[in-house]
């Protein structure tokens, strides 16, 4: 087998937001071709059709508009089940943050694709068996969302803040989250750094509630609160590989 027919077998993992041009994925392609995977500076508009493995998505300030890309792959019935990881990539492309969300939900929720999507991660067969609780974080309380998760069987349990969030995990483990993307003290992302650190929380699969739009100074926080997160961070290879199942 020559290497051009090795690099044909790869799976693909496409990037997003990151321009055309800019040369800032440079990085972030010789991390995934380390992993065993092809990766392609992709387009947008193509995406539904292609269908990649997966897409790694920029969502720095630095980038094209992550944000808006995570929010139209996500509303889109063709796309919205393709895994994204969303990274940060600095200015010279240097990967200062990964964030491994279990996947992303719109805003107002389809509940129907919310149980198909529960199913296929393999979360709702134990809710029949046992005991489980769910977390829903959200400064609304999400009712069609809390409804459907307890109609599979889990038993809801709210959190208005983040600060709320780390409290309840800390006390007991909670099976699964659902998070807004934007709380009143913390942003979901930066949550989702923080249930890292704790033992009930580390593996806890963890979903981020999407609103339909996202205003443009919305965004704009969102990418900045991100920055402080990652501030004078920089991956290595093997650290970021970890967020990635090795095809090597």
């Amino acid at each position: 087998m020559t290497v051009s027919d090795r690099i044909k077998e790869r799976p693909e993992l496409w990037i997003l937001g990151v321009a055309p041009g800019d040369g800032r994925e440079a990085v972030l392609c010789s991390y995934l071709e380390a992993a065993g995977y092809q990766p392609r500076l992709g387009d947008l508009a193509a995406l539904g059709e292609a269908r990649p493995l997966g897409v790694v998505l920029d969502i720095s300030p630095h980038g094209a508009d992550g944000w808006g890309i995570l929010l139209q792959i996500k509303s889109d019935p063709a796309t919205r089940n393709i895994p994204v990881l969303p990274v940060f990539l600095s200015e010279k492309g240097k990967i200062g943050g990964v964030f491994p969300v279990t996947g992303f939900f719109v805003l107002p929720l389809d509940v129907q694709h919310l149980l198909d999507r529960l199913a296929v991660y393999g979360l709702t067969e134990e809710a029949e068996t046992w005991d489980l609780q769910a977390l829903v974080i959200s400064r609304s309380g999400e009712e069609p969302l809390s409804r459907a998760v307890e109609g599979i069987g889990f038993e809801v349990v709210k959190a208005y803040t983040g600060k709320e969030a780390l409290a309840l995990t800390s006390l007991h483990p909670k099976y699964l989250a659902f998070c807004s993307l934007m709380l009143p003290d913390i942003s979901a992302f930066e949550l989702l750094d923080k249930f890292r650190l704790f033992p009930y929380s580390q593996t806890m699969p963890f979903f981020v509630l999407l609103k339909q739009e996202l205003k443009e100074g919305e965004k704009l926080a969102m990418s900045r609160e991100i920055a402080c997160l990652v501030s004078k961070k920089q991956l290595s290879q093997a650290d970021f590989l970890k967020y990635l199942r090795s095809r090597a």
